[in-house]
């Protein structure tokens, strides 16, 4: 029980329902001044000290972790994203001083059937005024093909977005912080991305600072890595020599080898094949 006030008290009950561990039911009455009968206020269920609770609701572009998406899944973004910023702005549009009006508004249209009544042909103001949005229609800038967004759709490269300043930093930041000069992998290296062999540099800005790995052995194998970084499948780190050659087997058929039977038994000189064969034929 606890006094909530003068005349109100509010009683808890243990909650017995499975699923409300440590929930209790809270009671409030209150007896108005003067008065004989208690009213009771209300009746509600509520979490105690060591109750069940759900985490904290946390928005699901907060949950989100790389790695969660999987195939057929879709990630939104945010019309405005910080990360990202117009690709392109006005380009077909006429300059701010054109005659050529950029659509059809009210005061436009307004001129114009003021210009169609000055003219000497007979028609009501519903003709005119016909007359008058054709006019706004064939003066309206229609795209050219040597515009910008036409120049930059044929060469694939017109997106509605781009990366603002704010995106390339958290994407150069993330990517330094997996593969950068501070990691175990790049103080241990022989050598540099940047003197590497393997790395394919990147396009834009970020060429400065990060390239590709292309080392298959490499653990960076298909990721983006700073200049800095390093490993020890460096193009240059060990370059294993060349087996040496053997030499060709020179064969000598030109000339007889003598090879000694055994030791003369007074002077120790050997007794050749041919030799032993003429002592042969004297005995």
């Amino acid at each position: 029980m606890v006094v909530d006030g003068d005349r109100v008290v509010t009683h808890f009950f243990e909650c017995k329902e499975p699923g409300y561990r440590g929930w209790r039911w809270a009671v409030t009455v209150a007896r108005a001044s003067r008065a004989k009968v208690v009213t009771l206020d209300e009746t509600v269920l509520l979490p105690g000290p060591d109750a069940l609770l759900a985490p904290e609701w946390v928005p699901w572009s907060e949950r989100l972790r790389p790695g969660d998406m999987g195939p057929g899944d879709l990630l939104p973004t945010e019309a405005e994203d910080p990360r990202l910023e117009p690709g392109y702005s006005g380009a077909d549009a006429p300059p701010p001083n054109s005659a050529l009006p950029d659509a059809v508004t009210p005061q436009n249209l307004a001129d114009l059937v003021e210009a169609e009544d000055a003219t000497p042909e007979p028609a009501d103001r519903g003709d005119r005024a016909d007359r008058a949005t054709d006019r706004v229609a064939d003066t309206s800038p229609a795209p050219e093909r040597g515009s910008i967004a036409s120049v930059a759709e044929e060469l694939g490269m017109r997106r509605a977005r781009v990366l603002s300043r704010y995106g390339l930093h958290a994407a150069a930041d993330r990517w330094d912080e997996a593969f950068g000069a501070k990691t175990p992998m790049a103080q241990a290296a022989p050598a540099p991305c940047v003197t590497c062999g393997f790395l394919l540099p990147l396009a834009g800005s970020l060429r400065q600072a990060f390239g590709v790995c292309a080392n298959e052995f490499s653990p960076a194998d298909g990721r983006v890595v700073s200049l800095a970084y390093g490993c020890g499948g460096h193009s240059e780190a060990a370059v294993m020599p060349k087996p040496p050659r053997r030499a060709a087997p020179v064969l000598d058929s030109m000339a007889t080898d003598a090879f000694p039977l055994r030791p003369s038994p007074d002077s120790g000189s050997v007794i050749t094949a041919e030799a032993e064969s003429e002592d042969l034929g004297h005995s």
